[in-house]
């Protein structure tokens, strides 16, 4: 473990200074960070933020993006305090750049910071919205968001320019850690494996990475945070804190997720029990179906699950078994389908009691089951969940995938929340490029226009490639420079509402309410 008592390279702040600092309650820089984190009012507000389905008006017992992100930290801390306590590890920890728990704690609090309304279906909408009307060449990504929030956009760090976060936890934040398209070089994306979130999307070919986890505006906040790792990191890896931090949010992901639509009566145990029991049952017979079979039959029993196996094949050979991927399959059938499902949700004392004991037993089995490798592949990071661990959460995530996330009345209601996002995104375009309304912009909005103009003049100036946008043009002359600002303005603001304040404000640019004030206009 690396010694306190010396200064630690990994604490310095942008700023360079620790007159901040001295100011905080906690001693520790990286706690303080968490701290800083915890205390943000883009924190706050994922509170109002979709994880899957939104809360609100439903009366729905659901994660948002909040206590998504506290589970998150939990797990990553118990992780790495796991880590830390073995010393087979502590040496090649130290030898990758360190592995501090209130790093993975902060970084995990700070990782969902970016998500927009709606959760991954607005990032969708916002990343569309992003490359094809304003002709951003970065688009949108929750990822990148939430690098910029702490490096530029929250205003409550001691120069109101992010929060001034030490390199370790901006650099653990970097899950994917390289832009859209050109950093660093070669790009990931170019690699004969790419990393996990590198490779271009197949219907969106010259799009660039499907994942990244940083925009240009943020590119020297990326090369400062990385600099430390040169020479003990290949450039496209993530530290072991960053891999700590991803970990714990596959880890909550798979569980969390199935607890809620357990409670709700959307997760049934007749379905689930007739996927995994068909393909428990006749595996070899379906394993020599070909792909046109496989795709003509894809709605009966087991061959969803089927299909998983062979994705898992053509993504992960490095670490997928046909041997434990049935072991898994059979584990979660017994623990979840035969176990929790077995018996519907009531809210009883004993429903309650088998929730826990589910959320906890795969908790504890999962976070037990974390290693470090020093050579991981492309597809891995450093920090590796236990391969019968690694095929477990495959098929925990399979099956929220399957039997919730492509529900259709789900679809019906995520189209509602797109034409709600467009039609937002719409009106404040329309907003802001109104020279007779220019003086009564939200103050926030107005603020983050000005920000935006500075940062793409700057580049403009100095890099202007970086703006290359979906047309293949880079843009030329200050107006259409601001054009661009005005568009990353445009979708910082919406990504910073609540699902609430991005209805309400909606609302009243359309003239369907009477309410003459909304706090989505003073975030």
């Amino acid at each position: 473990m690396r010694d306190h008592d010396h200064v630690d390279p990994r604490a310095q702040r942008r700023s360079g200074g620790d007159t901040a600092v001295q100011a905080d309650l906690a001693t520790s820089p990286f706690r303080v960070d968490r701290d800083r984190v915890a205390s943000s009012p883009f924190f706050a507000r994922l509170g109002g933020v979709t994880q899957v389905v939104s809360s609100t008006g439903s009366g729905l017992l659901v994660h948002n993006r909040l206590t998504h992100s506290l589970k998150v930290a939990q797990a990553a801390r118990a992780i790495a305090e796991r880590l830390n306590a073995r010393p087979d590890v502590t040496n090649l920890l130290d030898k990758l750049g360190g592995c501090d728990p209130d790093v993975v704690e902060a970084a995990s609090l700070a990782h969902d910071l970016g998500h927009p309304p709606f959760g991954h279906l607005g990032e969708q909408v916002l990343d569309r919205l992003a490359r094809h009307r304003f002709g951003l060449s970065d688009g949108f990504e929750g990822n990148a968001q939430s690098f910029r929030i702490v490096t530029t956009t929250d205003v409550r760090g001691p120069a109101a320019v992010g929060l001034d976060l030490t390199v370790a936890v901006r650099a653990a934040m970097l899950k994917y850690p390289w832009t859209r398209l050109s950093h660093p070089r070669p790009h990931p994306k170019d690699l004969p494996e790419p990393p996990r979130g590198a490779a271009v999307p197949t219907d969106a070919p010259g799009t660039g990475s499907a994942k990244f986890s940083a925009y240009v505006t943020e590119l020297e906040d990326v090369r400062q945070s990385r600099a430390f790792y040169s020479g003990r990191l290949e450039s496209w890896q993530q530290t072991v804190e960053a891999s700590v931090m991803d970990t714990a949010d596959d880890i909550a992901y798979a569980i969390h997720d199935l607890e809620d639509f357990y409670r709700v009566g959307v997760l049934q145990h007749a379905t689930v029990a007739a996927e995994l029991g068909t393909w428990l049952d006749q595996a070899v017979e379906l394993a020599g179906l070909s792909a046109a079979e496989l795709a003509v039959q894809e709605r009966r029993p087991g061959r969803s699950l089927e299909a998983l196996r062979r994705r898992l094949h053509a993504k992960d050979s490095w670490a997928v078994d046909d041997g434990v991927f049935a072991r898994a399959v059979s584990k979660v059938r017994a623990e979840l389908v035969d176990g929790l499902l077995a018996v519907p949700f009531d809210g009883s004392v004993e429903a309650e009691q088998a929730v826990a004991g589910f959320s906890a037993r795969w908790t504890r089995r999962l976070v037990d089951s974390v290693g470090v490798v020093e050579e991981p592949t492309t597809r891995s990071g450093h920090v590796v969940l236990a391969v019968p661990q690694w095929h477990e959460v495959q098929v925990l995530k399979f099956v929220h995938r399957r039997f919730v996330l492509l529900r259709p009345d789900l679809a019906l209601h995520q189209r509602g929340q797109a034409r709600l996002l467009t039609a937002l995104v719409e009106a404040l375009e329309q907003w802001v490029t109104d020279r007779y309304e220019a003086n009564r912009l939200p103050r926030r909005l107005h603020d983050l226009v000005e920000l935006a103009g500075d940062e793409y003049a700057a580049l403009a100036r100095t890099d202007p490639s970086a703006l290359v946008g979906a047309t293949g043009d880079a843009p030329s002359g200050p107006d259409a420079v601001r054009a661009l600002a005005r568009g990353r303005a445009v979708v910082d603001f919406i990504a910073s509402l609540t699902d609430n304040q991005a209805a309400a404000l909606l609302d009243a640019l359309s003239g369907r309410t009477g309410q003459l004030w909304t706090d989505a206009f003073v975030l």
